[in-house]
């Protein structure tokens, strides 16, 4: 299985719905809440310079995008081979 990483703030609709997508399809993830900033926000920053939103999505050290990509990658078949599903 793939190792699935998630940068997430608190209240975050969006982040909420990726979760839920990768919990449907069964797949462990390490979340690192990012609500307060701190050295989590500043290592997705550098792992990501251009991410300005949340969540922040990678599998096996990709960069993914956010919740709204994870989604577009399942519709296209393409998540469940990344995540070794």
């Amino acid at each position: 299985m793939a190792k699935v990483e998630i940068y997430t703030k608190a209240f975050c609709g969006y982040c909420h719905r990726a979760k839920r997508l990768l919990e449907g399809k069964g797949v462990e993830f390490e979340e690192f809440d990012i609500t307060m900033g701190g050295p989590k926000r500043e290592e997705m920053m550098q792992r990501k310079p251009d991410a300005r939103t949340v969540p922040q999505i990678f599998i096996d050290d990709v960069a993914i995008g956010g919740s709204d990509e994870l989604h577009a990658l399942d519709r296209a078949g393409k998540l469940d081979p990344m995540l070794g599903l």
